[in-house]
């Protein structure tokens, strides 16, 4: 196969979840070029494959008229093979020989998104599945190195306290605590996020038992991959920073409140959770916390 398609999801951690998926499709066929269709909130989480082709933004709020530029961009190509993880019928309005959508997969070998996003592609593919990944530029990596370069040690801790939804967000001060309990496992840690999360940030450093670089909105995304690349392992709620994590290599502790983590936890090495059935993170304990982090620092090699 020479041309294939690739539709993807839409938010940051979805769309983190299904790159195992293009790293299958590459792995299998690797001298074909991979278009891809993103939302524009997550596209640039596929800038820098070294393997893919052309990225199309789907827009929604655009309506049926973003649909229509859509579908004239993408049908002046015929694809060898199309997969598409939305299941919207985009995949069957264009010119294409061979079509795997959720309408065709087989059954999943277990519960996890990945997994489901993997049956799309099973017919044709190992039925192995890959861990997630993110490429990163070389101004990346070297933008990681001039902000960590004054951290004391190597075993940092990548701490992103925020999410995109008020919910799904544990309290500050527990983060501070978790810090504290798991002091003797780091030598520096990283305070990572967005602007919303440059006060949460400040609450959190101000009491803390190690060394710290605070770089909440002070980064992009792709930037802050490079940095928990670096770092010995990350902690934060369930959102797309945590996949990022979990595609960075890095061991992972999320607290989840919303979304079972057996389907959502970040698809990495070193996944470990605390999960409230009920849906209420700040019911979480810091030792129910600390217990589950310090459990999996001691597996890590």
């Amino acid at each position: 196969m020479r041309d294939i398609l690739f539709i993807t999801l839409s938010n940051i951690g979805d769309a983190v979840l299904s790159t195992p998926v293009l790293e299958r499709i590459h792995e299998t066929w690797p001298d074909a070029r991979v278009d891809i269709v993103a939302d524009p909130r997550s596209s640039f989480l596929f800038e820098h494959y070294p393997y893919r082709g052309e990225i199309f933004l789907k827009v929604k709020p655009e309506g049926w008229r973003g649909i229509v530029r859509l579908l004239h961009a993408l049908r002046r190509k015929r694809y060898d093979l199309i997969v598409d993880l939305r299941t919207d019928g985009l995949a069957w309005l264009l010119r294409g020989k061979k079509r795997l959508t959720k309408w065709t997969a087989a059954k999943p070998k277990g519960a996890h998104a990945v997994q489901r996003h993997m049956s799309v592609i099973a017919p044709l593919t190992s039925p192995d599945t890959p861990i997630a990944r993110i490429y990163l530029s070389a101004q990346h990596r070297a933008f990681a190195d001039e902000q960590l370069k004054a951290l004391p040690g190597r075993r940092w801790l990548a701490l992103c306290p925020g999410a995109n939804w008020p919910p799904k967000i544990w309290p500050a001060q527990r983060y501070q605590e978790l810090v504290w309990r798991v002091k003797d496992y780091f030598d520096a840690v990283i305070l990572l996020g967005g602007p919303n999360d440059i006060e949460r940030n400040r609450l959190i450093a101000g009491n803390l038992p190690l060394p710290y670089l605070d770089l909440s909105g002070k980064t992009d995304l792709l930037q802050a991959a490079a940095i928990i690349e670096r770092a010995r392992a990350f902690a934060g709620n369930d959102s797309g920073m945590g996949h990022i994590a979990g595609a960075m290599g890095a061991a992972t502790m999320t607290l989840f409140g919303h979304g079972p983590p057996l389907e959502y936890h970040p698809w990495g090495p070193h996944p470990a959770w605390v999960y409230r059935p009920d849906g209420d993170t700040q019911k979480i304990s810091v030792d129910e916390a600390a217990q589950q982090f310090r459990a999996l620092l001691e597996d890590l090699p």
